[in-house]
């Protein structure tokens, strides 16, 4: 009964994240009301994703929608949650893995440290000032959204490029609840290289294979932020990603979500991109495989990874699944391998 009430559940959820997450999203490309709806009732497309794809010349029945993703969603059910909250995922990774550290935790109103001390919003103006550059992130939400850089330079912090008083940063950390601070970590040179104003992680997917029942590597870019994602390079706010040779480690072009262009070299360094190599990437793998044996319960795993200047591997999180248009920037996958790791779990039906 309990299972039959919670599917029913997931139906409604979906109903509505039709109605508000594709019907009525905002869209970044110009598309017509028409090509909009035939997106929309013709598969659960968005209209960005008409255009992105260029359904206007390629097929849709060779891709996987906005719609099949949400359904994705529950693959990991009932063990998602344990990766769909940053804290959660944290605590649990960091047995296995290098993670950054969390230093303080603002939940209802409520600060603590992560050993339970009660705290004030002194401790993390002085915190700051100790460690000279931090994050702050909200623990339940994705893409990249709320999340600011805190740097302490010349006897001032500033919240990304906005300088601010001891006072003024306090009214900020009491403007905003359930978030947490936690260490920044520094990247690999070859990040730096190609744009060293953001954090430049790795999406790295792995999936259970349906026939060996065992994990294996799927698919992987690298997430490159631009001036207008800073401090972060989530694609989905227009970063940029290249698709990671599995095999070599190397760097193909790098595209963008919101836009069809194609960019070889970054468009704010003017560095090279294409061509690039991960570096020590077949050892990169073989820690992400090792990872996944850790956890059974799950199917799929969307590792957000940073290599770190030492060129150790560190998980900034993980995620139960990951949108689609990062993979079919290169090809659909409604009839390739992610398409049938769907239709083995039920999410699409053809």
């Amino acid at each position: 009964m309990f299972k039959s009430l919670k599917k029913r559940m997931n139906k409604v959820k979906l109903f509505v994240i039709f109605f508000y997450r594709i019907l009525f999203v905002k869209n970044h490309f110009k598309c017509s009301l028409l090509k909009k709806l035939r997106a929309n009732f013709g598969g659960g497309f968005t209209a960005d994703q008409w255009m992105l794809y260029d359904f206007d010349h390629n097929d849709k029945s060779e891709y996987l929608s906005e719609f099949d993703w949400y359904r994705s969603r529950y693959i990991n059910a009932p063990f998602d949650f344990l990766l769909n909250n940053k804290i959660a995922a944290a605590e649990l990774l960091k047995q296995y893995v290098r993670t950054p550290e969390s230093y303080m935790i603002k939940n209802d109103g409520f600060l603590s440290s992560f050993q339970s001390e009660e705290l004030d919003y002194s401790y993390a103006v002085d915190l700051i000032k100790e460690k000279k550059q931090l994050f702050i992130k909200p623990y339940g939400v994705g893409k990249g959204m709320g999340v600011n850089i805190l740097i302490y330079r010349n006897d001032t912090i500033y919240v990304d490029q906005t300088p601010y008083t001891d006072d003024d940063f306090i009214d900020f950390l009491k403007g905003r609840d359930d978030w947490f601070i936690s260490e920044a970590m520094h990247q690999h040179q070859y990040l730096n290289d190609i744009y060293d104003k953001t954090v430049n992680t790795i999406r790295f997917i792995t999936l259970k294979d349906p026939e060996t029942h065992q994990f294996k590597p799927f698919f992987a870019v690298q997430r490159i932020g631009t001036k207008e994602t800073i401090p972060v390079d989530n694609g989905s706010r227009g970063g940029l990603v290249a698709n990671i040779n599995m095999e070599t480690g190397e760097l193909s072009e790098a595209r963008c979500l919101h836009n069809r262009n194609v960019y070889e070299v970054h468009p704010d360094s003017g560095k090279p991109i294409k061509g690039v190599k991960v570096p020590e990437w077949d050892r990169v793998k073989k820690e992400m495989l090792e990872l996944t044996r850790h956890m059974p319960y799950m199917h799929f795993i969307a590792w957000d990874v940073l290599i770190l200047e030492d060129g150790q591997v560190c998980i900034i999180e993980a995620n139960t699944s990951s949108g689609v248009n990062i993979i079919q920037l290169w090809g659909g996958q409604r009839n390739k391998e992610l398409g049938d790791f769907y239709r083995y779990h039920k999410c699409i039906k053809k």
